[in-house]
């Protein structure tokens, strides 16, 4: 049997797994072995996504699974994508529980992360199912690296997304994450031209591997080009993990010429991350260049969004999804157990 939900096409024997580990062929038949298991649940805030323009302020109930369907060297969650343990799925929920623990929680929508959604492919849409029912919003935070029809049938149940687009090479994408750039920059296009899920872009920028000047030039005109100067894009600090600890944090300074290159390009929403930047992490109004949200890593410091998203000032619509005044959450984290949750709804 064949699995089609990414690129790789693991042909699998009875009994085999594939690369993921976590997609198998039983009965002959493709299935998920992790269905209705999590590695855990948060409530996070919705920037930590990040998701700079999707119901800001607001809480997100955050959960994954386990493995992976690329080999990132840097993956900076290997103990639940890299798991070949199923010990690590210690909570278990259906799709109908945990919609219903987002809504007793406040929460204004499900977060698919921690793994890539896309290996679970068949939980994700079954839990977007249950959620839609209760008015609750779902948001994928994935590599993007699926297949044609996969990522039709998936994005028609996503409302959000945020895709990291690791480098914009295939050399690193092949050496480093064990996977083809142009799978990942055909899914961007299918998101722009194709569907209505509001997405934003995430690069994490690696000392020495993918923080040229020429290559961020390179991939911010592609955006531009491509998909239009209104995604947001995210530059992040790396730290050195997993199997790629012979490399420096990122500095600053790089997610900052990173953003000047962005800027230069004509992308209209670019910031930083994993570091302590109060311009970089503000968005400012594309018509009149007036502070929009003001930002404090996850906490809102100002405000100056209209309820339907469009500048205080000059009235231009900042791109998005706004929906009246901004949550308060801030930069909590609230772990939690959904099966020691009350039946009643939080205050």
């Amino acid at each position: 049997m064949q699995c089609d939900v990414c690129p790789r096409a693991c042909k699998l024997s009875e009994g085999q797994r594939g690369f993921c580990f976590v997609r198998a062929c039983r009965g002959g038949e493709v299935v998920l072995t992790t269905y209705g298991r999590s590695s855990g649940f948060c409530v996070d805030p919705i920037e930590k996504k990040p998701l700079n323009h999707f119901l800001p302020g607001t809480p997100v109930l955050s959960f994954g699974t386990a493995g992976c369907n690329l080999a990132c060297r840097f993956c900076q969650n290997w103990d639940i994508s890299k798991s070949r343990e199923f010990d690590t799925l210690a909570d278990s929920a259906m799709p109908e529980t945990i919609a219903a623990a987002a809504a007793r929680l406040g929460c204004r929508s499900v977060a698919f992360t921690y793994n890539d959604p896309v290996i679970f492919h068949e939980y994700a849409i079954d839990v977007a199912r249950a959620c839609h029912q209760h008015g609750i919003r779902t948001v994928a935070v994935t590599a993007g690296y699926q297949t044609a029809a996969a990522r039709e049938e998936f994005y028609a149940h996503m409302d959000a997304a945020n895709v990291d687009l690791k480098a914009f090479t295939d050399d690193f994408y092949r050496r480093v994450c064990g996977g083809r750039l142009g799978d990942v920059l055909e899914t961007l296009e299918y998101l722009r031209h194709e569907t209505s899920v509001w997405f934003e872009i995430t690069t994490l920028l690696i000392p020495g591997l993918n923080d040229s000047d020429a290559e961020i030039d390179a991939e911010t005109r592609w955006i531009v080009e491509k998909l239009g100067p209104d995604v947001p894009l995210h530059f992040t600090a790396f730290h050195p993990d997993w199997r790629l600890r012979d490399r420096p944090p990122t500095p600053p300074a790089t997610l900052r010429r990173a953003r000047r290159i962005a800027l230069g390009n004509g992308l209209h929403f670019v910031y930083t991350g994993n570091v302590h930047d109060e311009e970089g992490g503000t968005t400012f109004c594309p018509g009149c260049g007036h502070a929009l949200i003001v930002r404090d890593w996850y906490e809102l410091r100002a405000w100056h969004l209209t309820a339907d998203g469009r500048c205080a000032r000059c009235g231009a619509v900042c791109p998005g999804v706004f929906d009246g005044p901004p949550g308060r959450w801030g930069a909590r984290r609230l772990p939690v157990r959904l099966s020691s949750l009350p039946s009643q709804a939080q205050p």
